[in-house]
């Protein structure tokens, strides 16, 4: 890890050497949009790391299994009717998935469940439709991936996406279910949490839940204000997902390690405790600069200031919404 708190993992996509120059020479007081915007596009950065990424499975129960190495964590449900695929992954990835989902069985993809509209989880939609896959999404997915949506805070314009890579079945209401090989997969929308189209993906009998972004497992999150994202929406979605499941439930984060109700829990402190520390130092008048001075996220460091999104960063984004 460089002094800046950008490495290269296995957890997923790589932030590395991000505003590197740039955020020696100012002393690091930028915004999150400047820091993205001081070196090469990050979307390119991720795209590029993909390209070279390896596909990491790992089997879990119900017929289920989890995909990582490219952008977002994937869940796979393999079952007599075929395959349910919850995210996409990035296209430069396709051939190792196409391996991997070659591996855990012939049945041919039927269903793609996209968790929100990022592209980390949303690029690979086209060539997943052209090989069969009917693409469902809340409908504020449907709503940004139409058009060009600017996210400010990583200073890129994403163009709309092309007619095959739009979900064509979007969620009537704010919980939806499903019936596919034996599983009942229960969809829910959390309302603005990590973006304003995020759900959660419930493989009830087997005990497994895909929660997407809002739960980074071990690190900090990006929040994306541009649409519809707010610290405040990230703590309410870590509180739903702590009542969501029990102590045998399997969850699938956005980023990270497979995780538990334990880390969900640890998450979510981490998310409320941050809010706190900052909202007060805002509150008593500290600017952007002296907040991050101040360190309020020391506490946990430690745990979750080791990856993409620094402590300083991180600090950042929650002083943006408070």
């Amino acid at each position: 890890m460089n002094k800046h708190g950008y490495n290269m993992s296995r957890r997923g996509f790589c932030l590395c050497c991000l505003g590197g120059a740039t955020f020696a020479t100012t002393g690091g007081w930028l915004t999150p949009s400047q820091v993205f915007a001081a070196a090469k596009s990050l979307v390119v950065q991720i795209r590029e790391a993909a390209a070279a990424a390896d596909i990491t499975t790992t089997n879990l129960r119900g017929g289920i299994s989890a995909l990582s190495g490219s952008g977002g964590n994937m869940g796979v449900l393999v079952g007599d009717e075929g395959k349910v695929l919850v995210d996409a992954g990035i296209t430069a990835t396709r051939p190792r998935i196409e391996k991997a989902l070659a591996e855990l069985g012939s049945q041919p993809i039927k269903h793609l469940i996209n968790s929100h509209w990022h592209f980390d989880h949303t690029d690979g939609n086209e060539w997943l439709n052209s090989e069969g896959a009917m693409i469902m999404a809340h409908p504020n997915s449907l709503k940004h991936l139409t058009v060009a949506t600017r996210v400010v805070d990583w200073d890129f314009d994403f163009p709309a996406s092309p007619k095959g890579a739009l979900p064509t079945k979007l969620m009537e209401g704010d919980e939806e279910t499903l019936k596919f090989s034996g599983q009942t997969i229960a969809l829910r929308y959390y309302g603005p949490a990590h973006t304003d189209s995020d759900i959660s993906v419930f493989f009830q009998e087997a005990n497994v839940v895909h929660v997407a972004d809002t739960f980074w497992n071990g690190v900090y999150p990006f929040i994306d204000y541009s649409t519809g994202g707010s610290i405040d929406g990230q703590i309410n979605a870590a509180e739903a997902n702590v009542k969501m499941v029990d102590d045998q439930t399997i969850v699938i984060p956005g980023h990270g390690e497979i995780g538990n109700k334990k880390d969900l829990i640890a998450w979510r402190d981490m998310l409320v405790g941050s809010r706190e520390n900052i909202a007060k130092l805002k509150k008593d008048g500290r600017s952007m600069e002296e907040t991050v001075a101040a360190k309020p996220t020391e506490k946990w460091d430690p745990v979750f200031g080791n990856w993409a999104i620094s402590p300083a960063l991180f600090t950042r984004l929650v002083y943006e919404g408070v």
